[in-house]
């Protein structure tokens, strides 16, 4: 069951999102204080988060939200399926709510960021599987030999 995430989530979506391994110990940091100025409404977010429920046990965390001084183009900062529930369809799944929200909204393209180390072949080719495009690569942006890459997708008709 995919639903918004609510602040009781945090602990478990920290341990989701260390257990991916996709997280060095700043990054899971950083995220919990991303919940948590969401909760306390400190950062006056516009950003969604979802928690995709399995027996009421987190096993996936999506977030997006609006790119500043743009007219309906949002960025997906954070998708991640406990690596126990992978490949089960869940992520694709948990996208494409996020999509389904964005397009009852009238938003008309979302980004999605990735590295462009050989470990996250499988994340890109989830993205092109799934109807995203590589739209740009920025060479060296995490650290020298990590390539930032980013994916499009449009979400009206009207977006070429």
């Amino acid at each position: 069951m995919i639903r918004l995430t609510t602040p009781d989530d945090t602990n478990a979506l920290l341990t989701l999102a260390e257990a991916t391994g996709l997280f060095e110990s700043n990054q899971i940091e950083e995220l919990a204080q991303m919940l948590n100025q969401h909760f306390n409404d400190e950062a006056d977010s516009q950003g969604v988060w979802f928690t995709d429920d399995d027996d009421n046990e987190p096993v996936g965390v999506a977030y997006v939200a609006p790119e500043r001084m743009t007219e309906g183009t949002w960025n997906l900062y954070l998708i991640a399926i406990h690596p126990n529930r992978q490949r089960q369809g869940r992520g694709a799944a948990l996208l494409r709510h996020v999509e389904q929200m964005l397009v009852e909204r009238g938003e008309r393209m979302l980004l999605v960021e990735t590295s462009g180390l050989e470990d996250f072949e499988y994340v890109r080719a989830f993205y092109r599987k799934i109807g995203y495009d590589e739209e740009a690569r920025i060479r060296g942006f995490y650290k020298a030999g990590d390539d930032k890459i980013i994916f499009r997708k449009s979400l009206r008709s009207d977006v070429a």
